[in-house]
């Protein structure tokens, strides 16, 4: 795998690729999501930062792979993909079920050695040693819809757009399986700093659930609530950018990733 700064792979998104760039973003898409979501933050943020977005199989142009069926497979993967990157001193974000695959892949990546990111944005998304008995992916896909639009996460063409509805199902799904059946031990703990952003009134966090990323991390950990619901980023996208700001400029300005 090539480790250029201006490549796009399978796995590897750059939609403002910018080799002279001082840091990285890497950025981990919701259930149902795709690397296209952070469009905004590659505009916001190159050509300082190398912003990397993630696409998982089964989704847009990788809708004819299989869909990975469990977090920790998925996770294994995303790793040796960021693992093959450039050193360059990097932040995780990852929304919803991307924060979890953000925190997984930062603690396989201090497990190894290799260069963890100097923080973990976690975005709507609970603690994730916190569990709850949800079985959405096995509702028919009138349920899963119903689903969606409850969250306000999928653009609202997509539900008058049969043929694009039946194209996502199939990776939604598969996505709302593998994050219902994950788990987490309550002692897995990265040293990267964690930063919890969530929404007050977030139907998939309460406030002591998003509280509960801390006991998973031995560095520095900040929660910041705002208002809105599981989507509460689509409306404070100037706030949750000067969020992602912070950690870029702690980052370059320690010059390292944590753990290297």
């Amino acid at each position: 795998m090539s480790t250029k700064d201006d490549v796009t792979t399978a796995w590897i998104r750059r939609y403002r690729p910018s080799e002279a760039s001082a840091t990285r973003l890497v950025c981990f898409p919701h259930a149902g999501g795709s690397a296209s979501f952070f469009h905004p933050l590659a505009a916001r943020f190159s050509p300082d930062t190398d912003v990397v977005s993630l696409q998982y199989p089964g989704r847009q142009d990788r809708r004819h792979e299989p869909c990975v069926e469990n977090i920790a497979t998925l996770a294994d993967l995303l790793t040796e993909e960021i693992d093959a990157l450039s050193d360059k001193p990097t932040v995780f974000f990852g929304h919803s079920m991307g924060a979890v695959l953000a925190f997984e892949t930062a603690y396989r990546l201090e497990q190894r050695g290799s260069r963890a990111p100097h923080a973990v944005i976690a975005s709507g998304r609970r603690g994730p040693a916190t569990r709850r008995d949800e079985e959405v992916h096995k509702r028919d896909d009138d349920g899963i819809i119903s689903e969606l639009k409850k969250l306000n996460g999928t653009d609202t063409a997509v539900f008058g757009d049969e043929e694009l509805l039946r194209m996502a199902m199939p990776a939604i799904r598969n996505d709302y399986r593998a994050i219902e059946a994950y788990s987490c031990e309550p002692d897995r703990k990265v040293r990267s700093p964690i930063v919890v952003l969530t929404g007050d009134r977030d139907p998939k966090t309460t406030a002591e659930e998003a509280a509960a990323w801390q006991q998973h991390t031995d560095g520095r950990f900040r929660l910041r609530e705002f208002s809105g619901g599981h989507f509460f980023l689509t409306d404070h996208q100037a706030e949750v950018n000067g969020e992602i700001e912070a950690e870029l400029r702690a980052a370059k300005s320690a010059g390292a990733h944590v753990g290297s």
